[in-house]
């Protein structure tokens, strides 16, 4: 972090307008070829169902990752088993993929839209409390359930389904 730290202070407004008053002779510097430095996080688009699943799909609308939102694992309660589909399941909009049990209860988990199964997280089969503590997290170490191959039909359902907005209208919680 200290280096990061180092180059983004050396590239302050002040620095550089100290630079460019040092003659080009000496440095063979150009001011009109900086530019300035950003990072903006490429983020997948999520959506939300009634049924309190939640899925991303990458930036062309060909992939994507499914898992049970927040509010579904506050309301399950701790995560004792979950239930994962087989690689290679073709499935339609709310076809069952899997299913969860806590010691609350137990709910069956459903394809937001039409897709195809690619991979499951096996890691949740050895720790399924994991959904209770990362439930919306679609990292190696998160509680996601699947990535899932996604057609034209899937893209027609995934419009239909509901923003984070309107998924929190839903469930009547605050935006977080």
């Amino acid at each position: 972090m200290a280096s990061i730290a180092r180059c983004l202070r050396a590239a302050r407004p002040s620095t550089l307008s100290r630079l460019a008053q040092v003659p080009r002779t000496t440095y063979n510097w150009q001011p009109a070829t900086l530019r300035a430095f950003s990072a903006s996080p490429i983020r997948d688009i999520r959506k939300y169902t009634k049924d309190h699943e939640w899925i991303d799909l990458n930036a062309d609308k060909t992939a994507g990752v499914i898992g049970i939102s927040q509010y579904a694992a506050e309301e399950l309660g701790d995560v004792v088993y979950v239930e994962l589909p087989e690689e290679g399941k073709v499935v339609s909009a709310g076809d069952a993929i899997g299913a969860v049990e806590s010691v609350k209860s137990a709910a069956d988990i459903n394809a937001p839209i039409a897709c195809k199964v690619t991979s499951v997280n096996l890691a949740l089969e050895e720790k399924p409390g994991t959904i209770n503590q990362v439930p919306e997290d679609d990292s190696h170490g998160g509680g996601w359930i699947v990535k899932v191959q996604v057609g034209e039909q899937g893209v027609k359902d995934f419009d239909a389904l509901m923003t984070l907005e309107e998924y929190n209208a839903f469930t009547g919680e605050e935006e977080h």
